[in-house]
């Protein structure tokens, strides 16, 4: 298991590997389901530490689609965990809540407005529409544009795992819990 949490740490980091704060979560019920097959947590990891550390998309517009896909998805031990990795990125309060009421909610910018649209997209229709991939684009690059899509893969799969596995919220997740979800 160590092998395949190792997979994580990718030698191209853009980003920082998380504060080791003992107090932070620490995300136990999450590994206990993938103990239970380190080959696939292995190769899960080796992809998903690109999305979370290397990928070419600011934290914050990461956590943004992250939170969207779990809202969407209604995976309460993605979205909270992923409360703790939004604060950490910049997201604030106001816009988390943005988050859950989608798109269409009042005071996104045009580009995170865009992204919480292609995470509903792709959800929905698995394609982002050409109205969206036109507002995407005129700030993104390509690569930035495939992070965008891997990103929101990358955690519908895990939300789908969660739900389905039944993977309960930590204890010292219960306090970032949202009641609404």
């Amino acid at each position: 298991m160590r092998d395949a949490l190792g997979a994580l740490r990718v030698p191209n980091a853009r980003h920082p590997f998380p504060d080791q704060d003992p107090s932070r979560p620490k995300g136990l019920n999450a590994l206990g389901l993938l103990a239970l097959h380190p080959e696939l947590t292995r190769a899960y990891n080796t992809f998903n530490g690109h999305v979370l550390f290397a990928t070419t998309l600011t934290p914050r517009m990461r956590e943004l689609l992250v939170l969207r896909v779990a809202w969407v998805r209604q995976s309460d031990y993605e979205w909270t965990q992923h409360l703790v990795l939004a604060r950490d990125a910049g997201v604030a309060p106001d816009e988390v809540e943005r988050v859950a009421e989608g798109p269409d909610a009042d005071g996104w910018s045009a580009l995170d407005q865009a992204l919480v649209s292609a995470a509903d997209e792709l959800l929905r229709d698995a394609r982002i529409a050409d109205a969206t991939w036109a507002t995407l684009a005129r700030e993104l690059d390509v690569q930035q544009l495939m992070d965008v899509v891997f990103t929101v893969g990358a955690y519908d799969l895990l939300a789908m795992a969660f739900r389905s596995f039944g993977v309960q919220l930590d204890d010292d997740l219960k306090a970032w819990k949202r009641d609404s979800l």
